[in-house]
């Protein structure tokens, strides 16, 4: 018999790495060739409409509509040199993928055939609102939707194949008016946070006028090769595998972090680069992760907005540029059992516009007492807002990890590390006439012989098991998950911190007022926010029980699944940070609630669904086969006249597979028994619960006895490529 999974092993394995042709030997000739940068605008527009676009995105204002036409050509005659044929809205509506409608610059006028892109089009346009997630907002019938453009966000062209298409950045709105994207409540949070964070900077230096927050993110990947990819339906279809048993070896040896590149992901990753440098992405760290076939990448640090945009727009690369390497790119937070899976790491810090990290300690933190007041006023707001930080993060591929003993567990703490503990211990402490008193000096320097040059120390050590953790001139949010769309945990976060910055202004301003220096108001206010701080800052290990029961000591939450996290968004907390702030309306948030809640409903569904379809149709056959070939063999032994005690092993060989053939038979019925009672409840709520409780709860048991089977089970009758075949690629 042929063995399928043999041939598709072989195809894999005998791959040769794909050529990649660099356009030149300096990224610098190449960056940016693709976007509509502030030179290509200077190039394509005349000075004054330059001047008032310009002063437009740096003012947030909005952009005269005879001013969009002029842009409108700029930017057509910009793109059509490049060989652009069509253009398209690129937004990111609540799917959690991009989207994009193209339409041509040709237009038939008289037989006459003539190119045209004006204001009006480049502004807004008119996708269909009704098949995109809403909430209710929107129904089947009411189809109308706008997309509006982002000005400060650059346009681009993404070419595929030998097709070109200038891409426009935009928000996505309904008919009505309510947000129906990831953008739209972003590009709120970001003013709300400018217009909260500017006064206080102005204690300090009244010439800060704009302040911006800025994303370094981390992007964690696995790759496999096409060919066997192609032959797991739960990996095409859900993104992981929802069967197969840990290889002998998986990561115990820690080899592969940081290892060589395998050749063929080292081409996968020159390629995607490539693509990724065009478009202004300006990608930095290559290398591989902890697990087998997985990897990471990672990108300096960008305005806040624009970083979010190039995240979207990277992961599209990714998955495009792998088909043509033979590959497939899984983003899915845990597509292997066994092994790590994937975040995404957000380092989010604050920039004013005369060039200063308000995050930046410097030399001496306990003297910098702009850094203290964002840095303490940071952790604040995560304090006062940990279960809208972890509803930020939820969904049902970020629940694998979330909870799951791996980076980061389900409650929010913050790791600020040891010196800087000495430095909020100082202010509660030594708070002496509006100073702090001295602490001993550290020499941050470790010298570690006369051969190598001293090795700086930064000012706190990293605590990869923390969420939350301040790592020298910024905050890393460490539990936001690999699929995730980077805007909505930034959104929550920026105003968190808003809401936080205004109420510690107002403390300050009232303390001035009564008769305080700034610097004696600035410092009594931060010590006053150090008691509710303690609750939340842990340095320790937070994978360990100890810690989970030190945080429940806290009232910190440990919300380990999706609809216990998302709950949390129509709590009074969330209600006065979102609402109040005009982040959401009470319908958005309450639509983006049930949009969470139907998303994670589908994917355990389908997940449910796929699993009982291999369980029967892929893994209980091939069993089957294989016992009636034991029998058989069995029956043939004990005619010739071998005594009980001899055939003893094999009788329970086939009486073990034969159980687990039944157990598999047994819970898949229970799991679609329970899946239709769950789809017979009305009320959505109550519909999460019951997937996750009683649906959910089936997989792990149907797993064990089908994990079983594939190790008992003859390799030739196995049709399923095994993890010893996918996480080792070639």
């Amino acid at each position: 018999m042929t063995n399928f999974r043999s041939n598709q092993i072989f195809e894999a394995y005998n791959r040769k790495p794909v050529d990649v042709v660099q356009p030149s030997n300096k990224q610098t000739d190449y960056f940016n060739k693709h976007v509509f940068t502030k030179n290509a605008m200077k190039q394509y527009m005349e000075k004054n409409v330059y001047k008032e676009v310009m002063y437009a995105i740096e003012n947030q204002k909005k952009i005269d509509r005879k001013i969009a036409d002029h842009v409108a050509n700029a930017m057509r005659t910009w793109a059509a040199e490049k060989g652009a044929t069509h253009y398209t809205h690129w937004f990111q509506p609540l799917t959690g993928l991009t989207a994009e409608k193209h339409d041509s610059f040709f237009t038939a006028i008289d037989g006459t055939g003539i190119e045209e892109f004006d204001g009006s089009t480049l502004v807004q346009q008119e996708p269909d609102a009704s098949s995109f997630p809403s909430g209710g907002i929107r129904v089947t019938f009411e189809a109308r939707g706008y997309t509006a453009w982002d000005p400060s966000s650059p346009a681009f062209i993404m070419q595929m194949g030998e097709g070109l298409t200038l891409c426009i950045p935009t928000i996505f709105i309904s008919y009505t008016g309510e947000s129906l994207d990831y953008k739209a409540p972003l590009l709120k949070s970001l003013q709300l946070l400018n217009d909260a964070a500017v006064p206080v900077c102005q204690l300090f230096d009244r010439n800060v006028e704009k302040i911006y927050p800025t994303l370094g993110w981390e992007q964690e990947y696995f790759l496999v090769d096409a060919s066997l990819f192609m032959a797991r339906p739960d990996l095409m279809l859900t993104g992981r595998t929802v069967l197969g048993h840990s290889p002998a070896k998986g990561q115990q040896l820690e080899d592969h972090y940081f290892g060589a590149i395998p050749e063929r992901c080292y081409a996968f990753m020159r390629d995607f680069e490539i693509e990724s440098l065009k478009l202004g992405i300006p990608l930095r760290t290559r290398h591989n992760e902890v697990a087998p076939a997985q990897f990471e990448c990672a990108s300096m640090f960008e305005e806040l907005n624009i970083a979010i945009d190039h995240n979207s727009l990277l992961m599209d690369i990714m998955d495009r540029v792998a088909k043509r390497h033979n590959l497939r790119v899984l983003f899915h937070e845990k597509p292997f059992a066994g092994v790590n899976g994937s975040g995404k790491h957000n380092n989010w810090s604050l920039a004013t516009n005369t060039g200063k990290n308000l995050l930046s300690p410097g030399k001496t933190p306990k003297n910098n007492l702009l850094f203290l007041t964002f840095f303490v006023n940071t952790i604040k707001a995560v304090n006062d807002n940990a279960n809208l930080i972890r509803s930020s993060i939820a969904s049902a591929a970020n629940d694998h990890r979330l909870g799951a003993n791996e980076a980061p567990p389900a409650i929010i703490s913050v790791f600020i590390g040891k010196e800087l503990t000495k430095v909020l211990n100082a202010i509660d402490s030594k708070v002496k006439k509006g100073k702090i008193d001295e602490l001993e000096t550290l020499d941050l320097r470790l010298n570690i012989s006369n051969m190598i040059p001293d090795v700086l120390l930064d000012n706190t050590d990293r605590n990869r098991t923390s969420p939350f953790a301040f790592t020298g001139n910024k905050f890393e949010f460490r539990a936001v998950g690999s699929s995730a769309n980077c805007a909505h945990p930034m959104t929550m976060l920026n105003a968190a911190v808003a809401v936080q910055l205004v109420e510690f202004n107002q403390s300050v301003t009232t303390l001035i007022k009564n008769g305080e220096s700034k610097e004696e108001a600035i410092l009594h206010v931060l010590k006053s926010y150090l008691p509710a701080c303690n609750r939340i800052l842990f340095e320790g290990n937070n994978y360990s029980d100890e810690w989970a029961k030190e945080a429940k000591k806290r009232g910190l939450s440990n919300l380990k699944t999706t609809p216990e996290a998302l709950k949390l968004l129509l709590s009074k907390q969330t209600e006065s940070v979102l609402i109040k702030t005009g982040i959401f309306s009470t319908i958005e948030l309450h639509a983006r609630y049930e949009i969470e809640l139907e998303k994670y409903i589908k994917k355990i569904q389908i997940e449910s669904r796929l699993l009982g379809e291999l369980c029967l149709g892929s893994v209980i056959p091939p069993a089957n086969r294989y016992l009636g070939e034991l029998a058989e063999t069995y029956n043939e032994l004990k005619d010739c006249g071998l005594k009980n005690d001899v055939l003893k092993s094999h009788k329970e060989l086939i009486t073990e597979i034969a159980e687990h053939i039944n157990n598999i038979k047994i819970n898949v019925g229970k799991m679609i028994d329970a899946r239709k009672k769950a789809n017979a409840t009305t009320n959505i709520e109550s519909m999460a619960k019951l997937y996750c409780e009683t649906v959910k709860s089936n997989f792990d048991i149907i797993r064990y006895h089908a994990d079983k089977l594939e190790t008992l089970v003859d390799d030739s009758y196995w049709q399923l490529p095994k993890y010893r075949e996918l996480l080792f690629i070639r």
